[in-house]
């Protein structure tokens, strides 16, 4: 930002010369640095920031013998450091005030590069509860233009939450609130899709819990129409199968309770998920895919040909459930992928599954034979949900199978790993 932005509000003439000979003052009897912290005072009482960046940043150059606008030019090290260091006290001294006041994306500007991305997402979260409490009590804030300041505020949270990627599980969140299940699995793909699995999963989980509440609701509250279910807990407490159970299965009833398209996207997109809670809300979705009527479901790629299905072994083994089941299934597909040469998917989904299933040596059988390619990584690979072959060689104990491997197909690199990896763990 350039030290000598045009102040373009309108100001009391009169205050504007009583400051600036209190600065003339100040700075003949104690010096620019006590003029520029006296100015810097007076503007935070103002709450203008954006000055106050500015006056430091001018206080700054001051301090070093630099020039006051302009190039600086080329600075040593020593001087460098010291106006970045002043440059980034000075972001967050006037980033987080902004932020406070609801003006947040004028805050992100200054704390994107000055500020932990935790205490941010801290702070966004806790601004968000109090925006989204005024809104419940009719006491949002209003623009001038008639528009809600709160709103305006809410949407600049999303987007530095969601799409900045600060904190995507509070973006989707908030998205989910204000726009639906549908735009909320919409931003999921085009954004948090991108990042790490780590940083994935809460995102994820929000969509699961989400879609895991809507059709419990509406399962409950049509087999209580029903009379299927009555009386005790409200029945939307019990487990979605439990419901399921308690209908007959509902396996040739033609109701359906939610959008099947959000099903089958939000059971793609918890694969990610590593939280027993999640991946439990997930098997019970997936458990009511499987009753719903053939016409009413869209088919996935191998080996989630039948979303539902396979995603209910998938899930369910992770739970402890037809864990043999699920591997054979999972293990006939990644066979038959390698010799139809239909992609790597399978043969992903077979690593993941033994390796959260702690059963080391055959994820890496299984990742070995993979197809071994040198185009672009799958989605597994690139989000880090697939384990490397190091990771499974050092968990199995397997270090001379992988490098027997490594030998077989040329990888000197993944066999240099091994013996630094090997090193590390003695």
């Amino acid at each position: 930002m350039n030290p000598m932005t045009p102040m373009n509000e309108t100001r009391d003439t009169a205050a504007t010369d009583a400051l600036c000979r209190e600065l003339a003052e100040v700075a003949a009897a104690a010096g620019s640095h006590a003029m520029f912290e006296r100015l810097a005072a007076v503007l935070k009482d103002q709450r203008r920031w954006h000055a106050v960046f500015d006056a430091r940043l001018l206080q700054a150059r001051a301090a070093l013998g630099l020039p006051l606008t302009g190039d600086p030019g080329p600075l040593d090290p020593s001087t460098r450091e010291k106006l970045d260091a002043v440059s980034l006290d000075a972001c967050r001294e006037v980033g987080w005030p902004l932020l406070e006041e609801g003006r947040v994306s004028a805050g992100w500007m200054y704390l994107r590069a000055a500020a932990e991305t935790e205490e941010v997402a801290r702070r966004l979260a806790a601004r968000a509860d109090l925006l989204r409490a005024a809104a419940a009590d009719g006491d949002a804030a209003e623009a001038e233009d008639g528009t809600s300041a709160d709103d305006e505020s809410l949407q600049e949270i999303i987007h530095i939450a969601l799409w900045e990627g600060v904190d995507p599980a509070l973006g989707l969140t908030i998205l989910l609130e204000r726009n639906g299940t549908c735009n909320a699995i919409t931003a999921y793909e085009q954004g948090v899709s991108r990042l790490p699995a780590a940083r994935q999963q809460p995102a994820a989980g929000v969509l699961v819990a989400h879609l895991h509440r809507e059709l419990s609701a509406a399962l409950a509250a049509d087999l209580t129409g029903r009379g299927v279910v009555s009386g005790g807990s409200p029945p939307e407490t019990d487990s979605i199968p439990a419901l399921l159970t308690a209908a007959g299965g509902m396996a040739d009833d033609p109701a359906i309770h939610l959008d099947v398209s959000h099903l089958q996207s939000v059971l793609r997109i918890a694969r990610v998920c590593t939280d027993r809670d999640v991946i439990r809300m997930a098997w019970e979705l997936a458990c009511y895919g499987c009753r719903l009527p053939a016409e009413a479901v869209y088919p996935g790629e191998p080996p989630f040909e039948n979303v539902a299905e396979a995603s209910r072994l998938f899930f369910g083994a992770q739970l402890g459930d037809d864990v043999e089941q699920a591997v054979q299934f999972f293990r006939r597909a990644a066979a038959t992928a390698r010799l139809e040469e239909s992609g790597t998917l399978p043969a992903d989904t077979l690593t993941v599954l033994l390796t959260r299933l702690g059963r080391p040596a055959e994820a890496l059988h299984s990742a070995l034979a993979r197809p071994h390619e040198e185009s672009m990584p799958s989605s597994m690979q690139a989000s880090g949900m697939l384990p490397s072959l190091v990771e499974l060689a050092a968990a199995a104990g397997a270090w001379e199978t992988l490098r027997a491997a490594c030998r077989e197909r040329g990888d000197a690199v993944t066999f240099a790993a091994t013996l630094a990896a090997e090193q590390t763990v003695r």
